[in-house]
């Protein structure tokens, strides 16, 4: 892996293997934040008294240390719990190695090291961390449905790492969340949308950061009308 410096002054991590970076190149924490953690309404949800957030390839973990630091400007005493799903031990090694300007990012480094000792849980101050370190396609299926509020669809594009884009595993997340959760993705191909959309979705624009095009909101359909709101999207 090699680190790089992207327009925010934040770093990220180029990888070797699937030669694409683990963020844009225009901001690794502006990324973070508006194309996954404003989409997903975070602030919103962090009135209630607990927020439930899936992170799919956690990587870096930039993703839910912004998510933490909204939830505790906006209501200190939520409960958060995180299911990150992440299937590479040496990204983690090297997360413990930076130190981005997002207040929540020394817990993380907290949790992940003290997981990467004990394998278990970890529970500090108000959130619990749970940490699959294994294929997102079997941890998926070992999260209790109904339960997520807020999903960070963040694996390597759809033409490097297709199996973590496909109907079937979009399935496996819609039964995790709840009816009223939120995903959020970088990714607007076709293929991405389509097999949303197969899997119980509704698909909108999520906004345009570091380039064109935009990234992809999901919204798990619920009653006909959302279904019938999605057919006249297309």
């Amino acid at each position: 892996m090699e680190k790089i410096t992207t327009g925010d002054g934040s770093e990220t991590l180029f990888s070797l293997k699937f030669q694409e970076t683990y963020h844009s190149k225009s901001g690794a924490i502006e990324e973070a934040m508006e194309k996954f953690v404003v989409p997903c309404k975070i602030a919103e949800k962090a009135k209630n008294q607990k927020a439930v957030l899936l992170d799919i390839c956690f990587g870096l973990g930039y993703n839910t240390a912004v998510a933490l630091d909204v939830i505790k400007k906006n209501n200190p005493n939520c409960e958060v719990e995180i299911f990150a799903l992440e299937n590479d031990e040496e990204v983690l090694k090297n997360l413990l190695l930076l130190s981005p300007k997002i207040e929540s990012f020394p817990l993380i480094k907290k949790m992940v090291s003290e997981f990467l000792e004990t394998k278990k849980t970890v529970k500090k101050e108000n959130v619990t961390f749970h940490l699959f370190l294994e294929d997102a396609l079997d941890s998926i299926k070992k999260i209790e449905k109904n339960t997520v509020d807020a999903v960070f669809l963040d694996p390597f594009s759809p033409k490097v790492c297709p199996e973590l884009w496909s109907q079937a595993f979009f399935e496996d997340i819609r039964k995790a969340m709840k009816d009223n959760a939120i995903l959020a993705t970088y990714s607007c191909a076709r293929v991405v949308r389509d097999n949303l959309k197969a899997a119980g979705f509704r698909t909108e624009d999520g906004p345009c950061v570091g380039r064109r095009a935009p990234s992809t909101i999901g919204y798990p359909i619920v009653h006909p009308s959302d279904e019938l709101y999605t057919e006249v999207a297309q």
